[in-house]
């Protein structure tokens, strides 16, 4: 039976990832910065400014959606938030 098996060809497919929004990302991290009990205002902008991953909690993965997001395209974000809602 295992010979027959193996004459089998399986199919996998491997589902394409929806890649997140930057807002999506940021959200996520603020909320798992505030569940661990952070200031997710000042964490955020710690690594902004240092790049430095550490100011971001592991908790939920914060810290490695952060990091699929470049620096300048969070401050792009939150600078198009900004201006965009200033009202």
């Amino acid at each position: 039976m295992e010979e027959k098996n193996m004459m089998h060809t399986m199919k996998f497919d491997v589902k394409a990832e929806k890649p997140m929004q930057p807002r999506d990302i940021l959200l996520h991290v603020h909320n798992a910065l505030t569940e661990k009990g952070y200031n997710p205002i000042n964490q955020l902008v710690g690594y902004i400014l240092s790049g430095d991953p550490s100011y971001i909690t592991s908790h939920d993965g914060a810290r490695s959606m952060i990091r699929k997001l470049q620096r300048d395209e969070i401050l792009e974000e939150l600078v198009t938030f900004y201006v965009t809602h200033k009202d």
